[in-house]
């Protein structure tokens, strides 16, 4: 058996940017294969997983009491190990088609700013998972590389990443980082001051999922040409009832405005 043939026997090498909001998955030779939320739904009476990704977020909101829907990760690092560790496995094996063996070769992008033991956990995870072997890429430099910019060179550039738990600031030169800024805010804190401007103003208590769709749809940090508004649907605190309103782009971006 030829050396090619035997590393693609045991897993093809993997890079997993595991992010609070979405994960993606990029192998080598084959560009970027998974792009799925970072979700993962669980029974809490048997303690078996339902459905991980996709999948699992449009259960959020959604499900009876013995089922909850678990993003494991928080501020771009591992809160939850297990369900990591389960959701990372079923990812190396959707993407190698199921195939049990496979132990691939590893890269893992991390925020610039975790502690050692945040990072040890990632690496036991991602080794629980089934990697044989473990790297890891701060955020900052895989994005400067993905980009394309001389990193190698002595002049600085700089990289501005928002995720959904973090906001990695960085400088790059000789390729290496200069310096950098973690900064534990990111799409999900937008989100969540959605939710409590909503109910501040309206009364009305609305979902993750509707308040990342309102987001995404109008939410903007300045003034855009042509802005529309947008119908928000969720439940009435004062009567219990579904109720639904319209908000406009400059409404969206004051509840945005805080964390922005």
């Amino acid at each position: 058996m030829s050396s090619a043939n035997r590393m693609s026997f045991i897993g093809r090498d993997m890079a997993v940017d595991l992010g609070t909001a979405n994960t993606l998955v990029y192998v080598r030779g084959r560009g970027i294969v998974l792009n799925e939320p970072s979700v993962v739904a669980v029974n809490q009476d048997t303690g078996g997983i339902l459905a991980v990704g996709l999948e699992a977020k449009k259960m959020i909101g959604r499900t009876p009491g013995n089922i909850i829907a678990i993003r494991p990760l928080k501020d771009g690092v591992i809160a939850d190990f297990e369900t990591t560790e389960r959701m990372l496995r079923y990812f190396i094996q959707k993407v190698h088609r199921r195939r049990y063996l496979a132990k691939p070769r590893i890269v893992v992008c991390v925020p610039s700013g975790i502690t050692g033991v945040e990072q040890r956990a990632v690496k036991d995870a991602a080794y629980a998972a089934g990697a044989r072997k473990v790297y890891i890429i701060e955020e900052p430099m895989a994005a400067a590389i993905g980009a394309g910019l001389p990193i190698h060179e002595p002049t600085g550039n700089m990289v501005v990443d928002i995720g959904g738990g973090t906001t990695e600031v960085a400088v790059i030169s000789l390729g290496g980082i200069v310096t950098s800024l973690s900064i534990r805010v990111g799409g999900d804190e937008l989100d969540q001051s959605i939710i409590n401007w909503v109910k501040r103003e309206f009364s009305l208590l609305l979902g993750e999922r509707t308040a990342e769709e309102i987001k995404m749809a109008i939410g903007s940090a300045y003034q855009l040409p042509g802005e529309n508004d947008a119908e928000i649907r969720g439940r009435d605190l004062a009567t219990g009832l579904p109720k639904t309103i319209v908000v406009s782009a400059a409404e969206i971006r004051k509840a945005i405005e805080e964390p922005m």
